[in-house]
């Protein structure tokens, strides 16, 4: 039994995606849609640069997906994988995004502006500087969630990412973050400031928050059969008016991917298949149980080894 997992921001490089594009018309197509539906070259940047442009949080939302979206339609659709057969779909922050649309419920058009207006939104929310995130490593949740337990009402601070035991990550206003950076150095706890321009999956994306909402009131989703496991909850979403409740909550609230897995395993999962760029999640399965199988798409070999053919 298996999963399809999609990877959030962090994974872009310039020219993921080159050997889908150059060798499928219907990735091409994808590209020209994207271009057309949100009157920027995203084409461009995605395939060349420059990278800064591409770093862009309004850029590299919609530029992930686009990747993503298109690596499942080609092992779907021509290359004859029955990746329909998953028993969940499930996608770490954006990632989410691209699960849903390849299950079914939002079309490719809505869900790539849907991203550039969140990416946009999130990058807006808080003024440029005032925020950040911070790795924590090495540590676990519940020796985090004490330590933000016992200074309550003295930070904002919050966990934005549990990605797996070892590798959590923190959101919140930048000096609260450096006044909290010295508590975990004096239990010699050790953590990373991350190179990101916003405090994402916390309560100062409130803004962003609303911006969506008003946005998902324009949307229709579809009806689906297939799976979505919640970053918030990390349980499985019942319909679609859950979907989008759960996607506005998500932008302010923790991203439960090691609780995500663990509950997928427990309901019988052993085989997660990453689609999109890099190979991050398939790390952070790894850790968290080092059991099951995982593979990783990001060319049109890896898609042939494996054979989960439609019959």
């Amino acid at each position: 039994m298996f999963s399809v997992i999609f990877p959030g921001q962090g994974t872009q490089i310039v020219g993921m995606g080159k050997e889908f594009f150059d060798s499928f018309q219907l990735v091409k197509d994808l590209f020209n849609k994207a271009d057309n539906v949100l009157g920027i070259p995203l084409s461009k940047i995605v395939l060349e640069g420059p990278k800064d442009e591409l770093d862009l949080t309004a850029n590299t939302q919609p530029a992930i997906f686009l990747i993503s979206y298109s690596i499942f339609e080609v092992a779907t659709k021509e290359l004859n994988v029955d990746l329909d057969k998953a028993e969940f779909f499930a996608g770490h922050s954006l990632g989410e995004y691209s699960a849903m649309s390849s299950a079914g419920y939002l079309n490719f058009s809505d869900t790539i502006k849907l991203l550039r207006v969140r990416g946009d939104a999130m990058q807006t929310a808080v003024p440029n500087g005032e925020g950040g995130m911070l790795a924590v490593l090495g540590s676990n949740i519940e020796i985090l969630e004490k330590i933000l337990h016992d200074n309550k009402g003295n930070f904002v601070v919050q966990i934005a990412n549990d990605n797996t035991d070892g590798q959590i990550v923190l959101s919140g206003k930048k000096n609260d973050l450096t006044r909290f950076t010295e508590i975990l150095k004096s239990k010699k706890i050790k953590c990373i400031k991350l190179p990101v321009s916003a405090p994402f999956h916390c309560e100062l994306m409130n803004k962003a928050s609303l911006v969506m909402k008003k946005e998902f009131e324009k949307i229709e989703f579809n009806d689906s059969d297939k799976k979505l496991i919640s970053n918030v909850t990390a349980e499985e979403i019942l319909n679609k008016e859950e979907l989008k409740k759960m996607l506005i909550e998500q932008i302010e609230k923790r991203v439960r991917w090691r609780e995500s897995v663990i509950n997928m395993i427990n309901k019988g999962v052993n085989h997660f298949i990453e689609i999109g760029p890099g190979k991050i999640l398939s790390g952070l399965v790894k850790r968290i149980n080092g059991n099951v199988k995982i593979d990783t798409i990001n060319s049109e070999s890896d898609i042939n080894n494996l054979k989960i053919w439609k019959i």
